[in-house]
């Protein structure tokens, strides 16, 4: 079979295996643009406000897209989790991968930021609310992973604006620890805690 170089190629032949192809490439240039975010975060030049806007963004894309591409469908080839898709298509790019692995952006990961007292006792109450909240969410027997990511996630996020002292770096490190456990979890796990 010979082909003609004149003749445009396709690489679906159904508007399924069209719309896998269009994910993929979603997919693909979202990793390809979380590395490069992390890149210019790390030189220092984007602000802080501007990085985690665009980083949880970035990261809730590349979930959504991945979830999308791991439903069953036939005629391509399916991917379970991001890191295989990473594996598979030679993306070299370990700060997205990391980035994607821990789920949340580097300035909740690390604590960075200084707050008035005001703004700290803001702080307080709405770590305490993500605390209850997530506390109500357990008791009511909801353990699935995607029911209980978004309450960690704003609890971590909002401890981090608030901790301080000796006890927090542990406690931190173990809410983190919990939000990568969950992110390595399909969307739809059971007993995730």
């Amino acid at each position: 079979m010979s082909v003609n170089v004149y003749e445009e190629q396709r690489l679906y032949t159904s508007g399924e295996e069209r719309e896998t192809y269009e994910g993929m490439a979603t997919l693909y240039s979202n990793i390809v643009c979380l590395d490069q975010l992390e890149r210019v975060y790390v030189r220092g030049d984007v602000q802080d406000d501007e990085y985690a806007s665009a980083c949880t963004r970035l990261i809730g894309q590349c979930k959504t897209a991945t979830k999308l591409l791991s439903e069953p469908h036939g005629g391509v080839s399916r991917f379970s989790d991001i890191t295989s898709f990473m594996k598979q298509y030679g993306m070299d790019m370990p700060a997205a991968a990391h980035r994607l692995q821990v789920g949340v952006p580097a300035t909740v990961e690390h604590a960075q930021g200084s707050t008035s007292s005001a703004e700290h006792a803001r702080c307080v109450a709405e770590t305490t609310q993500n605390f209850i909240t997530l506390m109500d969410a357990l008791k009511l027997k909801m353990h699935a992973k995607d029911q209980l990511h978004p309450l960690l996630s704003d609890l971590l996020a909002s401890y981090t604006r608030v901790a301080r002292g000796a006890g927090a770096g542990a406690s931190r490190e173990r809410l983190l620890h919990w939000l990568i456990e969950l992110n390595k979890m399909g969307a739809s796990a059971r007993n995730a805690i």
